[in-house]
């Protein structure tokens, strides 16, 4: 993995250029919550610009990433995130519940019902994103795999019977 705080060109390049399908590489949450979120020394221009280089890096490779809610986003700075990682290219994106590891950790500022999930899903598909996973235990790589592929065969079969 490129960790944020180090993701020079060439270590993106290297790994996006490795053979592997997918790039991961997680924003976590929005613009506004970084510096309290995530490592002073990542950013969200950053992961962005990491998310970049790596679709820029080879053709083919789909770029990933993952959002935790429930640190106090609103709705507009979601769909900001969202209307950025698809102006960045990014083709799949994953939404879960953040959930407080230990005591010395941010608190969980709201747990987001399983219909602010679904609504985050559908939006997340009619931008256009190849798949989206939204629900209170996914995590970024939670049943990643196999519901990537399962999501990318339904639609084949679809084209196929259409």
């Amino acid at each position: 993995a490129v960790v944020s705080t180090q993701s020079t060109g060439a270590a993106v390049e290297t790994l996006a250029t490795s053979g592997l399908n997918v790039f991961a590489h997680n924003v976590e949450t929005v613009n506004r919550l970084q510096r309290f979120v995530r490592d002073p020394r990542a950013n969200y221009i950053q992961s962005m610009s990491v998310l970049v280089r790596a679709k820029e890096a080879t053709d083919g490779v789909l770029t990933k990433t993952s959002l935790m809610l429930g640190l106090g986003e609103t709705d507009d700075e979601i769909l900001e995130t969202l209307h950025d990682l698809r102006a960045n290219g990014v083709d799949v994106v994953t939404f879960g519940q953040y959930m407080q590891p230990t005591v010395r950790h941010l608190k969980v500022k709201e747990y987001v019902t399983p219909e602010k999930f679904a609504e985050w899903q559908r939006i997340g598909d009619e931008m256009g994103f190849a798949y989206v996973a939204s629900g209170p235990l996914v995590r970024s790589s939670y049943k990643a795999g196999e519901l990537y592929i399962k999501n990318i065969l339904k639609k084949r079969s679809a084209r196929n019977e259409a």
